[in-house]
């Protein structure tokens, strides 16, 4: 029923629930595991919706929600209210979330859940058009002023069409037809001195997207080119072959590629921009699940669900970089609900506001370009370095040795 409610929540929206709702039977709420390409998040701390086959993940919410509009309440005493969230005064993210995801997903407006393959391949042409022109120009001018500027440009506009092919894992490119894990504390203690440092020390982590395809995070077996992988259930092998072929024909085409043109020159124009494109890639994925000013909570057992999971995630302001990269920052809604398309997710964004609450954290606001993140990623990665291994509600915790201080920050 869950799944059914989730495919078809473009169609036929659940009656819009007023922000206050009376207590209430909670949906159950649909495994994402079957809907787009999660796999590409090495960084997300609390699994929503794992591949693997032996592994159930219990998605259940409270029997009951909190009442909040019974005329004996007393004001202050609501137990995290959508005007506010408050116990006491005090917002306690840990506790379930006064509405359900059918409250959210009826704020959106109808239209925001429509696909326009039209408009999705004009932003693949654009990008596409990009990219060669930027590598026309680039080897034209081909001195050490433009070749900087050329990296940059061009690695970003490979994560552009990076996000392109993740909307069309999740299904909202057209309507033709990650993972992550918990570094629990005692994976974390298992960990040698040198693995520990690097896994914290920039830019190394900003690397990482590669070696996880291969061979994923610690603690986690199967590698993504291998169609009998447990990340995958068997209707996608094909899918997985598909993938491998078409990665080993493109990496046999820039071994030729080297051989025309010479291997600096490949250098030049396609690897350093690769990297770079790595580097977005992994800041982003990482930026969305950490370094909020505040401690996020994450679920295991009986406290996760699937709206819990997606209300963790954080939107980011990229300054310029918001069009370029298909809005892809707004990632509350694009995480809870993928089928819409990214050129909605402002729109359902702003709809979704007003029943979220304090659940949904406001981005800091960017310049011209987000240089003011690298603040949240230095601090986050100083700070939150694995969970305790008991507890279904856990926050990130400090290990105080890493970086050679007797205090814990």
């Amino acid at each position: 029923m869950a799944s059914w409610v989730l495919s078809e929540c473009g169609l036929r929206p659940l009656p819009r629930i007023y922000a206050r709702p009376r207590s209430g039977i909670a949906s159950l709420t649909p495994n994402p595991a079957r809907i787009g390409l999660f796999q590409s998040d090495p960084f997300r701390v609390k699994p929503i919706g794992s591949r693997q086959r032996n592994r159930g993940i219990s998605v259940s919410v409270p029997l009951k929600l909190q009442s909040v509009g019974e005329e004996e309440e007393k004001e202050g005493e609501r137990v995290n209210g959508v005007d506010g969230g408050e116990i006491g005064g005090k917002f306690d993210p840990g506790l379930p979330p006064p509405f359900k995801l059918a409250d959210v997903r009826a704020a959106i407006p109808k239209h925001c859940w429509v696909k326009d393959p039209w408009k999705s391949m004009s932003y693949v042409v654009r990008d596409v058009a990009v990219v060669f022109g930027l590598a026309a120009v680039a080897a034209y001018l081909n001195n050490w002023v433009a070749w900087p500027l050329y990296w940059a440009a061009q690695g970003t506009m490979f994560w552009a069409l990076f996000v392109l092919g993740h909307d069309c894992g999740h299904g909202s490119f057209s309507n033709n037809h990650k993972l992550n894990s918990v570094l629990s504390e005692k994976i974390y203690k298992s960990l040698d001195g040198v693995t520990k440092k690097l896994r914290f020390t920039l830019p190394f982590p900003m690397l990482a997207y590669p070696i996880y395809l291969w061979s994923r995070s610690p603690g986690k077996t199967g590698s993504h080119y291998n169609p009998n992988s447990d990340l995958f259930v068997p209707n996608e092998r094909k899918d997985v072959i598909t993938s491998t072929v078409c990665w080993s024909a493109m990496a046999a085409l820039l071994v030729g590629l080297s051989f025309v043109m010479g291997p600096v020159q490949l250098l030049k124009l396609y690897v350093i921009p690769y990297w770079i494109f790595v580097m977005w890639l992994d800041l982003v994925t990482y930026l969305h699940h950490h370094g909020h000013e505040e401690k996020l909570p994450w679920y295991r057992g009986e406290e996760w669900s699937y709206l819990r999971g997606g209300l963790t995630t954080l939107d980011r302001d990229y300054g310029w970089i918001n069009n370029i990269h298909h809005d892809i920052g707004t990632h509350v809604i694009h995480h809870l609900f993928p089928q819409i398309p990214h050129y909605h997710l402002i729109e359902a964004t702003e709809a979704a506001k007003p029943v979220l609450g304090r659940y949904y954290r406001e981005p800091k606001k960017s310049w011209p370009l987000p240089f003011h993140l690298l603040g949240s990623l230095i601090r986050s990665m100083k700070q939150d370095h694995y969970v305790s291994d008991t507890g279904d509600v856990v926050y990130y915790q400090t290990d105080p040795q890493l970086y050679g201080s007797p205090k814990a920050e």
